[in-house]
């Protein structure tokens, strides 16, 4: 028995306190002037709400719809709805008719917020940048009702989340700009007859 307490003691390897230590006031008095020291140095806390932090591109605040010239870029494919781990993403497409280059637009597109976990997820597998996390975390809501954002509120001008796009469009092609330029309207997904939609001769495809 004796021997296992021994080894016990000796596992825990306990500091031995001389006779200020047991006084325990010189310790008390160092952790005073550690505060002390810091009261005269810049504070970095922010008097938040009357301050806001600033917070770059990589921050994934509440997800919102890019709108390009006044018309979502969402095509109602489902894909960030399927992606979504919490299901907080539900949809209603529609079809757009002939004349537009898109076939079909959300009719109806809503997002729960409390169940929203920021994963950034429908982010990654939307083919048209349609959906992005935006810097905006600052909002509340009284009922659940109010938790669930519509188009009314999820849709924004792309050049307000620029930063954003930005930040993803760099991240996916780290040369972008640098060892080879990509024309914006090969991402035009559609069946129509692109050069008779779109009115610009962009090429058909090799082999068509």
């Amino acid at each position: 028995m004796g021997s296992k307490q021994g080894i016990i003691k000796g596992s825990r390897k306990e500091r031995e306190l001389d006779f200020w230590g047991k006084l325990y006031f010189p310790e008390v008095f160092k952790g005073m002037w550690f505060s002390f020291k810091h009261i005269f140095k810049p504070t970095v806390t922010l008097q938040y709400p009357e301050e806001k932090p600033v917070l770059g591109p990589e921050f994934r605040g509440r997800p919102v719809l890019v709108a390009e010239e006044g018309k979502e870029r969402c095509v109602a494919c489902g894909l960030c709805a399927r992606a979504c781990p919490p299901l907080a993403i539900s949809m209603q497409g529609a079809e757009i008719p002939d004349g537009d280059v898109k076939e079909r637009y959300p009719e109806r597109f809503e997002i729960d917020m409390l169940r929203c976990i920021y994963c950034g997820l429908c982010e990654e597998v939307c083919p048209e940048e349609a959906i992005v996390m935006s810097p905006w975390y600052d909002f509340n809501f009284q009922n659940r009702e109010e938790a669930v954002h519509g188009k009314d509120r999820l849709v924004v001008d792309k050049e307000e989340v620029k930063d954003r796009l930005d930040f993803l469009a760099k991240r996916r092609n780290p040369n972008f700009g640098e060892v080879y330029q990509h024309d914006k309207r090969n991402n035009t997904h559609t069946l129509r007859d692109r050069k008779e939609v779109m009115g610009k001769g962009l090429p058909e495809p090799d082999g068509h």
